[in-house]
């Protein structure tokens, strides 16, 4: 007797097993299939993909803009010239669980072309800055992070000058690629918000700050400049550092983005060295861009030539108005 219920019940199991196989929309309101959640509703059935988390946030923006003036018997005066500036920014974000990780390149360039004069084609812009800021979360809104920041040049930077009594411009050579460089490395507390319209506001502050300079140039080397000993090639300071990067909307077709590195050596604490890049793009439509440019420097460390008197510190600033094209991607 036993033995006959055990089988009934075995195949009662199976029967059942096997309706449940050929009619699920009878026997199931939710079914789970590779990840994707399926939903009977009656007669019909709903397939709802499974949304992969994404960790990943890239892209970027190049814009170039062009100006060209070419005379030929022109009575009101004036020469043929061209100018040219370009910029590339990118960027790769990454947050995941408690990590982030952002990172970002910028790249300008520009140059002018006069034909009435000895030197031609002069350089008007030029700089390279990798920042890339490694944090972990300790609550929503602040982290503890490392920072690296990277700035140096890509060409030759020259002043031009014209000798007493010459007919013709000179020039001397006063930079070149990695010389100077600057490397910094500092790691504190990181102050990280992002708002619903991609609004980034980011500050951090840290107590523990390495500085190098590097001058890959016998020449400039040999002179100390950008504040090395003579003969050496870097410098190495130790110090505090604050540093902010903003991108907002500020209007519909109007965002800033800023970058502002300031760092003060132990040994002078209160003089700090102030970096500040700050770029305005306003969007005229999906290909056309306006930009405005901005660029300042301190670094008590560097003497600046003046066209009367010897060299002294003074606020390197660069302001340029860009009207062309700009590509998101």
């Amino acid at each position: 007797m036993f033995r006959k219920l055990l089988l009934f019940l075995l195949l009662f199991a199976v029967h059942a097993h096997l309706v449940r196989a050929q009619d699920p929309l009878i026997l199931a309101d939710t079914l789970l299939i590779s990840g994707d959640t399926i939903i009977m509703l009656g007669d019909s059935v709903i397939i709802k993909e499974k949304v992969k988390p994404i960790f990943w946030e890239k892209g970027g923006n190049f814009n170039l803009s062009i100006q060209q003036v070419s005379l030929s018997n022109w009575n009101a005066g004036g020469v043929s010239n061209m100018a040219l500036n370009t910029g590339l920014i990118m960027f790769a974000n990454y947050k995941k669980d408690r990590i982030i990780w952002d990172s970002k390149l910028t790249v300008n360039f520009g140059f002018n072309r006069i034909s009435d004069r000895r030197f031609q084609t002069r350089k008007t812009n030029d700089n390279f800055i990798f920042i890339s800021k490694y944090g972990r979360e300790l609550t929503d809104v602040w982290y503890l992070s490392t920072q690296i920041d990277a700035r140096t040049q890509l060409l030759s930077g020259y002043r031009y000058f014209r000798p007493a009594g010459a007919e013709e411009d000179a020039r001397n050579r006063i930079s070149d690629l990695l010389a100077p460089a600057y490397v910094q490395s500092s790691t504190g507390l990181n102050y990280r918000k992002e708002y619903k319209n991609k609004d980034k506001v980011s500050l951090i502050a840290s107590p523990f700050t390495g500085r190098f300079t590097i001058v890959m140039d016998d020449s400039l080397s040999n002179a100390g400049a950008f504040g090395v000993l003579a003969g050496e090639m870097v410098r190495a300071e130790a110090g505090i550092s604050f540093g902010s990067t903003t991108d907002i909307q500020l209007l519909e077709n109007i965002r800033w983005r800023a970058d502002l590195n300031m760092f003060s050596n132990f040994e002078k604490l209160g003089n700090f060295v102030v970096n500040f890049n700050s770029v305005i793009s306003m969007k005229v439509n999906k290909f056309i861009t306006t930009r405005i440019e901005t660029v300042l420097i301190y670094d008590e460390s560097v003497f600046i030539q003046q066209e009367q008197g010897p060299p002294r510190q003074a606020v390197q600033l660069q302001n340029m108005i860009n009207f062309g094209i700009g590509l998101d991607f």
